[in-house]
This record gives structure tokens, C-alpha cells and sequence, in this order.
């Protein structure tokens, strides 16, 4: 039996996607096979891209804090799932009127919704919302502070080995705003539990947590020794919103340092591919040569995490079965 917030059931399966951390290589490997198979099924071309797989599942939307591509992705994975969608506008609820956050858990869940996908400000709130809710919903962590956001690092996952295959020989750099950024800590999760060869995090000492080295990478703060010969470059946005104090000089001195530009990527393997979690600060953190260049997978991510959405949902509702053995709806 599960407790507390556990995100997997006494099968190893899963009922929550809270984070990264604690789940083992097998499970991370299952979720990508999943994802694959609804990829699969897209590009086959066929008329109407739906599988009855959540029929008659409610999902709903909790978006604490504003994300157009990330809630599209999950509405529209969870519409090609065939389930009824709710996105609960959080600027016009009642959460803004003065009920608190359990009453309106509890109210949604009075209207028999089977998920929550949870966007907020506040690190450690979708695990909050998972301890407190009815325990036939499952909850997905749609990005929580500067903590976690899993479902973006398993979309970088199957990108990467869409391209490149096998993780085990691959050398990975995150560059840029490590500090803040809830996907990069899911990432390195990913990436370490997977078997990578290496981590490096490339930033300036102000961008980076006190305990980087802890987390299992090796730290740079030279952009074109961090790169060298690595096989996956991963830029990160600079999140201005969550910075206090003087941590950066000015977004051109930044962009000479960090950005990455055609003649610094020539120091990556031939074969690197660029990816980007967006949006992209083009100037910043990228010249658009890299950004629309031909290392750059950014656009492919986006599609990728339509399939792992879906994965992701299906295999916490329980309901999995191999996309391309289903009847279309």
C-alpha cells in the first residue's frame, strides 16, 4: 500500500509523478518505452490521433502559476487519451476569493475529477496536494518553485535517446541558470539514474547552488572547456523573475560569457544536439543560428512532451496498454 505521497504503489507502479528522485532506472526506462509507443502512433500518420485509453477519466488543470506551453501540452495529451479536461482558471477561483487551497482540492474532488496536474510557485506544493487528496486521484507535478519539474526532464530524456541511443556513453552540459531552475534538477536526477558518463553544470558561481557538486555532476564556469567534447548541450532560461540581487553583471555581458553561438559549439562533438526547455531569451542564452541551427532539437521537445504526458497519465491512471495494439477513437 502506498503512504503519505509515495509516487509508486507496492507493484512498482505509478500513482503520483512528483519528482525524479527516489524512482528507480526501470520505471524511468518504462515511462520512455511508453512515451515511444504514442510517438509511434502519431507518425503513422492516421486521421484522428486519439486512444481510448482515459475514457470516462476527468483530469484537471491546477495552475498556480502561468505556463502556456506546458498546460497545452498536458491538455492536449490528456484529450488524445480521450479524457474530459478541466482547466481550473486560478486568477477568477474561488482560491482567490479567499477559500483555501484544501477546500477547493476537496470540492473537485466532490465532482469526481481522477487527476490533478500542478503548476505553482511554491516548492513541495504538488506533494502537498498529493498527501491531502482523495487517494483514488493521482497527481502530477507540472513544475513546483525552483524544485522539480519531472515530466520536462523525461520529454528531454526520450529526445536524447532518440538521437543518440544508448545514455550510458554520453557526456551531457546544462548550462546557465542552475541555481533556479527546477528543470535542471530534475534532469541531473534523470540523467544520473539513467547512467550517463557525466554531468557537467556550466554557470557563473552566482548561478549556482552552494551543494552543485553534490548532486553528481562536475561543475564549470568556463563555457567552452564545460562543452568540449560533450555530446548534449541543455541551455537554460535565465530566470529573472526568481533572481534577487546583483547576480548578473548585464544580459550582453552574460550572452559573451554563456550564450552559445555557432563558433563556441564547434568545441562540442560534431554530433552534439542543442535542446532548450523554453522559452528562449534569443541574445541570452542563444544566438538564433544555434537555436534554429541544425544541432537544435528545441522543436522536437515540444512534440515529445505531448507522448510523455500521455505516458505519464496513463500509467498513473493504471490504464496502460501498447499505443499501437489500440483501436483509435
Amino acid at each position: 500500500m502506498m503512504k503519505g505521497n509515495r509516487q509508486t504503489n507496492s507493484k512498482g507502479q505509478l500513482k503520483h509523478f512528483l519528482s525524479i528522485d527516489g524512482l528507480k532506472r526501470d520505471l524511468l526506462v518504462e515511462i520512455l518505452n511508453n512515451a515511444e509507443s504514442f510517438t509511434s502512433l502519431a507518425r503513422q500518420g492516421r486521421s484522428v490521433k486519439k486512444v481510448p485509453l482515459l475514457r470516462g477519466k476527468t483530469i484537471t488543470n491546477l495552475f498556480f502559476e502561468s505556463s502556456t506551453r506546458t498546460r497545452t501540452t498536458f491538455e492536449l495529451a490528456a484529450k488524445r487519451l480521450s479524457a474530459d479536461v478541466l482547466n481550473l482558471n486560478i486568477s477568477t477561483s474561488a482560491t482567490s476569493k479567499g477559500e483555501s487551497l484544501l477546500d477547493t482540492l476537496h470540492n473537485l474532488e466532490a465532482m469526481h475529477c481522477d487527476m490533478f496536474v500542478v503548476r505553482h510557485a511554491s516548492s513541495g506544493a504538488a506533494h502537498f496536494i498529493a498527501k491531502h487528496c482523495a487517494p483514488h486521484i493521482s497527481v502530477i507535478n507540472a513544475g513546483d518553485g525552483s524544485h522539480s519539474h519531472p515530466t520536462q526532464a523525461m520529454l528531454d530524456m526520450l529526445t536524447i535517446r532518440q538521437h543518440k541511443g544508448d545514455f550510458t556513453p554520453l557526456r551531457v552540459a546544462i548550462v546557465g541558470d542552475i541555481l533556479h531552475s527546477r528543470v535542471a534538477r530534475s534532469q541531473v536526477l534523470a540523467l544520473n539514474t539513467l547512467g550517463v558518463s557525466e554531468v557537467r553544470v556550466i554557470a557563473p558561481r552566482t548561478l549556482l547552488p552552494f551543494d552543485a557538486r553534490a548532486l553528481g555532476v562536475h561543475v564549470y564556469h568556463d563555457l567552452i572547456e564545460g562543452i568540449s567534447d560533450v555530446d548534449v548541450v541543455i541551455m537554460l532560461r535565465l530566470q529573472k523573475e526568481r533572481m534577487s540581487g546583483a547576480l548578473l553583471p548585464t544580459e550582453a555581458e552574460y550572452f559573451k560569457l554563456y550564450g552559445l553561438t555557432e563558433e563556441k559549439l564547434k568545441h562540442a562533438k560534431e554530433d552534439v544536439i542543442v535542446m532548450h526547455p523554453g522559452p528562449i531569451n534569443r541574445g541570452v542564452e542563444m544566438d538564433s543560428a544555434v537555436a534554429d541551427g541544425k544541432h537544435s532539437v528545441i522543436l522536437e521537445q515540444v512534440s515529445n512532451g505531448i507522448a510523455v504526458r500521455m505516458a505519464i497519465m496513463s500509467m498513473c491512471l493504471g490504464t496502460h496498454q501498447d499505443a499501437d495494439m489500440e483501436d483509435t477513437v
